[in-house]
């Protein structure tokens, strides 16, 4: 991670800022034709608070300012299984919500996050985003994640970490 930017585990009190995001980028989805993450704009998440309550949802600052979040889940959630079925190894992990602040969007703030994940003691990353959302899989794509198919309108990728990548 650059000497200015700051990955750390969000705290309940970043809650606030962090819906905020997730909600103004539910929002774009919706202007621009994605249909991701609508669900935000119904009302408070739930799924959320109990990701930060347990320690699985971060915050990525720069210059100390908030500018991205994402959750790592270190066992399939739910959701998770519904996308992958009974293909789940228990050396996975899955990212979830990764949402950068549009103010630093195109900046390879993403390519850094992914890069402190393969910091970690982590053997895959698994995740899934909308099939239409273009950009989204040409990210995934490009970050060297391989897609491994295609359920429930939601393309599956996964890429196998390696420490210092």
């Amino acid at each position: 991670m650059s000497s200015n930017l700051h990955i750390r585990v969000a705290t309940t009190d970043d809650s606030g800022q962090i819906q905020h995001l997730l909600k103004t980028l539910a929002q774009w989805m919706k202007d621009s034709k994605i249909n991701q993450w609508s669900f935000l704009l119904e009302g408070e998440d739930d799924k959320l608070k109990e990701w930060i309550s347990k320690g699985l949802t971060y915050i990525v600052e720069k210059d100390e300012t908030f500018i991205a979040t994402f959750t790592l889940l270190p066992e399939a959630g739910e959701w998770d299984r519904h996308i992958w079925g009974d293909d789940l190894p228990v050396n996975s992990s899955y990212l979830h919500r990764l949402a950068i602040s549009p103010a630093y969007m195109s900046q390879g703030i993403g390519k850094k996050v992914i890069e402190w994940l393969s910091m970690r003691e982590i053997e895959i990353v698994r995740l899934d985003c909308v099939a239409d959302n273009k950009k989204l899989n040409l990210f995934y794509h490009n970050n060297g994640f391989e897609l491994i198919g295609i359920t429930d309108n939601h393309c599956k990728y996964q890429k196998f970490m390696k420490k210092g990548e």
